[in-house]
């Protein structure tokens, strides 16, 4: 076995993403193969959808974890160490055998590429996932789609229940340009001899159906749970068997997630693969945290101690969903009241292939930005747009806003630390809101081993629960 360093193992890996997104799975069923296909025996969830992804897997491995299952998840993307993308009960997999499994991984890849051409980055994390779970082992693994479904790497895998949480225009370069089109590339995980559920609504959800139908599966169809009221640290619910619930997750759009949560527990269990008794939901879905997802972080700041509100919303649909959790959390956040409170001011930075007019309208759509001071920065990425560009969007399709470009993340988090009146808001790209958590939170488990363990301006804050 090749031996590596941690710094090396996490060179080799992300050297793979010089051969790009390559969708197919005949690299990935070849490359499992060199190592036994360890998959085989896993059994648990695989999760397809636009958004949402993250928080079914939040609430559905949170309330395993409360009655006692070993559970392995597959965050995406990781915010601050690359570690994070493995994960087992809710903790990132050491250095040690992130190494080793890259060590494991990279000599069978070279086998495979000799025939079938380089096995992507993806691929590669993805055989690394299963070998993982399946040497530890895991009770239930919960995995995320990387993209679309139908010929994403995770596809090569089929746990017993399949999850589409929606359907939403997004990677449309690669899915198709349609909502039909994106709604069959996902529903394509539902295989023969699963169960399956659903959040999708009209036309994703008449093609989920068809799919369904023809290889038999039996749907559950999660509608939104009644959302019975919110505050600081959450939302209350109404969820069949449960009653009232308590949801750790913020924002209004979770209730629709902890249905489809709830919904992916029963068929679970349905399919003898785990079993989560209602008290252990209940601990579950209260307990579930998220991070960089409308997390609530309090940090002493320059000038005082500072509310950071943290939100990957990267598509319409995410900015529409933090626009209106903005407009609800105000009333609970520093200076109350939205009519006498200071106005926020907004970090962002979002991916220039992205929908950045459908972003940036959705967020202008929340009434507690209107005078908010909006600061454009980018992150260190080819794809992002640059910050002057940002700026000139937010005049354009926001005027109530007041939009300025600072081209480094530190400087715009200095700036916003400094100088903000109320809550400060980071959002858009997630890699921008993981620049911001790893300089905010100080995470012992994320440090990796290349990395000091305390930078010279970390601030020590922590979420709030």
């Amino acid at each position: 076995m090749t031996q590596l360093s941690y710094s090396e193992a996490l060179e080799a890996l992300e050297a793979r993403g010089r051969f790009g997104i390559r969708l197919g799975l005949g690299r990935i069923r070849a490359l499992l193969r060199q190592l036994g296909d360890p998959q085989r025996d896993l059994r648990g969830v695989l999760v397809a959808g636009t958004n949402g992804k993250g928080s079914v897997l939040a609430l559905c491995s949170s309330a395993l974890r409360a009655a006692g299952h070993v559970v392995g998840e597959t965050p995406k993307p990781h915010l601050v160490s690359y570690r994070e993308r493995l994960a087992i009960d809710g903790h990132p997999v050491d250095p040690e055998t992130f190494t080793r499994l890259v060590a494991e991984v990279l000599p069978a890849s070279g086998r495979v590429e000799r025939r079938l051409g380089p096995p992507t980055e993806f691929e590669l994390l993805t055989a690394m996932v299963f070998r993982w779970f399946a040497e530890r082992p895991v009770d239930v693994a919960l995995v995320e789609v990387g993209l679309g479904g139908r010929l994403d790497a995770t596809h090569v895998w089929d746990g017993g229940v399949a999850v589409v949480t929606n359907v939403e225009l997004d990677h449309t370069d690669r899915l198709g340009p349609t909502i039909g089109h994106i709604a069959r590339e996902k529903a394509a995980i539902i295989e023969r001899g699963d169960r399956a559920v659903s959040g999708a609504s009209g036309e994703a959800l008449a093609i989920i159906r068809r799919r369904a139908r023809r290889v038999e599966a039996p749907l559950t169809v999660a509608s939104p749970a009644p959302l019975l009221g919110w505050d600081r640290d959450g939302i209350s619910v109404e969820l069949p068997s449960l009653g009232t619930t308590r949801v750790g997750l913020r924002g209004r759009h979770q209730a629709a997630n902890v249905a489809v949560a709830h919904a992916t527990l029963d068929n679970l269990e349905a399919a003898g693969i785990a079993r989560v008794p209602d008290d252990a939901r209940r601990r579950g879905y209260a307990g579930a945290r998220w991070p960089g997802r409308l997390e609530l972080v309090e940090v002493e700041g320059p000038t005082g101690r500072r509310e950071v509100l943290l939100d990957g919303a990267h598509n319409p649909a995410g900015a529409t969903a933090l626009a209106q959790a903005l407009d609800d959390l105000r009333p609970h956040m520093a200076g109350g009241d939205e009519r006498t409170a200071p106005p926020f001011t907004v970090v962002v930075g979002v991916m220039a292939d992205k929908d950045v007019d459908g972003i940036v309208t959705a967020l202008a759509g929340s009434v507690s930005l209107h005078g908010a001071r909006i600061i454009c920065t980018r992150p260190d990425l080819p794809r992002a747009m640059e910050p002057q560009a940002l700026a000139g969007r937010w005049t354009r399709l926001a005027p109530t806003t007041v939009p300025e470009a600072e081209p480094e993340i530190e400087a715009a988090l200095d700036r916003a630390l400094e100088t903000a009146p109320g809550p400060i808001v980071v959002a858009g790209s997630l890699y921008l809101v993981g620049a911001a958590r790893a300089r905010l939170i100080e995470d012992p488990e994320l440090l990796d081993p290349t990395q000091p363990t305390e930078g010279p301006t970390q601030m020590r804050g922590e979420p709030v629960r």
